[in-house]
């Protein structure tokens, strides 16, 4: 399933804020993404209506399984990229924002093989 980059970064930091805190509020995505509280409003909505997360009446966000898995394979691919290029040389914050605009766009086939090269180099 085709799911559009926003909504795998909106996902993605759910995770990372999950990971994190041990929970997931829409102001701490807003402040993770510099985004504002009424986009993560329309965002939460949406992910919900799609099935990947839940809202708890007093506004906690968890992912369910398809957000999760989709969550889960972006941020695998963000720390993967970023430590590949850091390894490379790149600035770690560069590395950072460079792998994220290259986890969305890169192939099942691409990653596999940059995956298999990196665990090769360990």
């Amino acid at each position: 399933m085709k799911i559009m980059k926003s909504a795998e970064d909106y996902l993605e930091t759910m995770l990372m804020l999950q990971e994190r805190h041990g929970y997931i509020r829409s102001i701490d995505i807003a402040a993770e993404l510099g985004v504002t509280k009424p986009s993560v409003s329309y965002a939460t909505k949406r992910l919900r209506e799609a099935g990947y997360i839940s809202m708890a009446e007093d506004g906690h966000i968890t992912l369910l399984p398809p957000g999760l898995e989709i969550a889960e394979r972006i941020y695998e691919r963000h720390k993967l990229l970023t430590e590949l290029l850091t390894n490379l040389g790149v600035d770690p914050a560069q590395a950072r924002e460079d792998a994220c605009k290259i986890e969305h766009d890169l192939s099942v086939e691409s990653f596999e093989a940059i995956k298999r090269h990196v665990k090769a180099c360990h």
